[in-house]
This record gives structure tokens, C-alpha cells and sequence, in this order.
């Protein structure tokens, strides 16, 4: 797939299909979070991929909208270390946006579905991942081929109109 048909086929996916990903393949999605940018090349981050059923089932539980991680065929968590100050946390939580942004695209761009999920329970989810304490685990990402229809560009993407999206110079009209 070309970068814009990825970036127009993306879509969260929540029901997956029974396939399981090539080790290949997630290893190319997770390499696109590594490759991601990060401020001052400080890559505060880590991903653990999990791909035991066992794993995944206990995942879903960690958050309310987690529960698609059970039927993932992998979940790729990511990690950073706690901040000492609110620049530092605000900055690595944006590193970490870009980075679950690649993973997002790469996947698509091989036909593989995700579907993001945040982490409430921490004390649970670091168990579960042996995730070491001074370290947050802000996002799943699972990961599956989806369930109902392949991943294509969207023709009418449920967007609001760009023309209210977008302003050029300044905000509002002149």
C-alpha cells in the first residue's frame, strides 16, 4: 500500500479474525515505533509485545475500553519511565503519540488492523508485562487482521468538514 492509501485506510479495529500476524510483519510494525521521532533523540520509551492468549485476556481487563485486546492476535504496549516534571511528561507522552501513530500506519499498510486502548489499572498491567516500577504503561495497541472487512481507503471518512478543521493565518474568518 502507498503512505496515503495507509493513512486513508486506517481505522480502529476492535474484532479481530482468528489469523495470527507473521513474526515478520508485527516486527516491521513495532520497528516503525522505534524508528518514530523523539525529542532530542531522548526515546524515552519501550514497547512489550505480547502474543500468549493467556496474556491478552488479562491485558483486556486493565481498562474498560481494553476489552478487543482479548481477541488480538498481539497487543503492543507502550512504556515510558516516570517524569520528574511535567515538561518532561508532557513531551514523552507526545513521543508516544508519534510512535503508537507509526505502528498504527505500519500496520495498515501491510492489511493488519489496530485499535488503541489506554491503561487505568497499572499495578495490574505491569504485572502482567513485568513491567519494572518507575515506569508508566500509557497505551495497548492490539493488533489483527480485522474480523468484518479489510482494511481500504475510506471514501467518506466520518470527519468533520475540513473546511471547519483547517484554518490558514488565523483562526476564524477575516
Amino acid at each position: 500500500m502507498e503512505t496515503w492509501e495507509a493513512l486513508a485506510a486506517r481505522r480502529n479495529v476492535r474484532q479481530y479474525g482468528p489469523d495470527p500476524i507473521p513474526e515478520a510483519d508485527l516486527g516491521r510494525i513495532v520497528e516503525a515505533g522505534w524508528r518514530a521521532p523523539s525529542a532530542s533523540n531522548r526515546q524515552h520509551r519501550d514497547f512489550v509485545v505480547v502474543t500468549d492468549r493467556e496474556q491478552l485476556q488479562r491485558l483486556a481487563t486493565v481498562w474498560r475500553g481494553a476489552q478487543h485486546i482479548a481477541g488480538a492476535a498481539a497487543a503492543i504496549a507502550l512504556v515510558v519511565p516516570d517524569a520528574d516534571d511535567e515538561r518532561t511528561r508532557l513531551v514523552d507522552q507526545f513521543d508516544l503519540g508519534q510512535a503508537a501513530y507509526a505502528i498504527l500506519l505500519a500496520a495498515a499498510d501491510l492489511g493488519i488492523g489496530t485499535g488503541h486502548s489506554s491503561v487505568g489499572d497499572q499495578d495490574e498491567a505491569r504485572a502482567i508485562l513485568g513491567v519494572p516500577p518507575g515506569r508508566t504503561i500509557s497505551y495497548l495497541i492490539g493488533v489483527g487482521y480485522p474480523a468484518d472487512r479489510p482494511l481500504r481507503p475510506i471514501v467518506k471518512p466520518d470527519r468533520r468538514p475540513i473546511g471547519e478543521v483547517v484554518h490558514h493565518g488565523r483562526w476564524g474568518s477575516a
